[in-house]
């Protein structure tokens, strides 16, 4: 079995957005030159987040208001984890959005249900984050 390992940085100029990383992903793969086998990608930061969804605008802008009804970032003062920081809202926004995926790897490609694609979400943005990127397979 082979292994092939590599880190995805991103530094967003936004606090939250969505960027999806399939086509980063695809090519990794195709560096890694595992046809059979499993794709672990995870963020290594916990007020971001790795998912599976569509790349459709509409519902990118649905997520993020879903997110700030569930968790919103103001008022500040209401978090107990906001004493010296602000972002208890975006742990919180990462919790509900998750830390990983895995997507099988089948003769060569991600086997990807049709419509989806992976996104980085950030949730508390302006600073350098990674995304691990694990293959295994043969």
């Amino acid at each position: 079995m082979k292994s092939f390992t590599r880190e995805l940085w991103f530094n967003t100029e936004k606090m939250r957005e969505f960027i999806n990383i399939t086509p980063t992903v695809e090519s990794l793969l195709a560096e890694s030159g595992i046809t059979e086998g499993l794709c672990l990608v995870n963020a290594m930061h916990i007020t971001a987040s790795v998912f599976i969804n569509d790349d459709e605008r509409g519902l990118h802008h649905d997520f993020d208001l879903w997110l700030e009804t569930l968790a919103p970032h103001e008022p500040v003062s209401k978090y107990r984890h906001n004493v010296g920081e602000v972002n208890a809202d975006a742990h919180m926004k990462r919790q509900i959005m998750g830390r990983e995926v895995v997507v099988a790897i089948t003769e060569g490609s991600l086997h990807l249900g049709p419509w989806e694609q992976i996104f980085y979400g950030e949730f508390d943005g302006r600073r350098r984050k990674r995304v691990l990127v694990k293959i295994i397979g043969e």
